[in-house]
């Protein structure tokens, strides 16, 4: 039988739904709905401007409810990101897991508009690092992300800067982002890869390899933009499901990648807090075997 998020979500802590943990790198055990703080620096309040304090009250309320993981970057507010999280909840509880990447340059004009190339080059690399442990106010980043592949750096200069970092006790962990299975094959023959975090949802199948791969061999595998949008044969069917149920298409697109597989974390992000508590309550949700069936039919899986 199928369970129905809470009707009330003040009292429902992430420990007492049915999911799981992840255990990242065997020693970082993970609540698997985690949080994407992509854009808490757009946090506003009831006037409709930005607000620093909105924006607390937010990554607050997501760690209130149980979520002990956090997906950030050095590029996410152009550094702001990090700094709220800092804000927010240093002295930071000993279960949290904050993972953050660097790969991307964070603030390029060109033409007099920014633009975020990527940007793999070793000292780049090493900056944006000792810029982020600032910002987040940490000796070492719990796991460091390399962002994207540079296509004007050799990956494996990228990569190098990564393992030094490691080396030099900086980052604890090594993750890859926006890659193929040949390119996770190559990182892992220069350094223990414990996450990988691609573009996947309910409609988007392009890295199901890579999710099989990252499931046999222990991976954590990250989902961006884990929320289907757009019409497609996979919304209409999320719709129906969802209204069958009473909940939204972002709950069960939640749901679906949570039931997906063991090894898959969800970290949807929003700077909403009631959208934040509305995708929490997706992890007391359900699907059955049919519901999936016809996810994946109108997938074409």
């Amino acid at each position: 039988m199928a369970m129905d998020a809470p009707k009330s979500s003040k009292s429902q802590h992430l420990a007492s739904s049915p999911v799981s943990e992840f255990i990242i790198g065997g020693n970082l055990p993970v609540r698997r709905l985690g949080f994407g703080a992509m854009r808490i620096s757009s946090a506003r309040n009831g006037e409709g401007a930005r607000d620093r304090t909105e924006a607390h009250r937010l990554i607050r309320t997501v760690i209130d409810r149980g979520t002990n993981f956090i997906d950030t970057a050095n590029i996410y507010g152009y550094g702001e990101s990090e700094e709220i999280i800092a804000e927010a909840l240093y002295p930071y509880p000993s279960d949290l897991v904050i993972t953050t990447k660097a790969g991307f340059h964070p603030s390029k004009i060109l033409r007099g508009h920014i633009t975020l190339p990527p940007s793999g080059h070793p000292d780049q690399i090493k900056i944006e690092c000792d810029r982020s442990l600032q910002r987040l106010r940490v000796d070492k980043i719990d796991l460091y992300q390399i962002h994207t592949p540079d296509p004007s750096i050799p990956y494996d200069e990228t990569i190098g800067a990564f393992v030094e970092l490691q080396d030099k006790g900086k980052i604890q962990h090594i993750g890859i982002s926006n890659v193929t299975l040949e390119q996770l094959r190559f990182a892992q023959t220069l350094c223990r890869v414990v996450s990988v975090q691609n573009r996947y949802n309910a409609g988007d199948r392009s890295s199901d390899t890579v999710v099989e791969t990252c499931r046999a061999e222990g991976i954590a595998f990250i989902p961006w933009a884990p929320i289907l949008v757009g019409a497609s044969g996979v919304n209409r069917v999320l719709l129906d499901i969802a209204q069958n149920r009473g909940m939204s298409i972002q709950q069960i697109s939640l749901q679906w990648l949570l039931q997906r597989s063991k090894n898959v974390l969800p970290i949807p992000g929003t700077s909403n807090v009631i959208h934040a508590e509305h995708n929490i309550n997706a992890a007391w949700l359900t699907l059955d075997d049919s519901e999936i069936a016809r996810i994946d039919e109108a997938a074409g899986a």
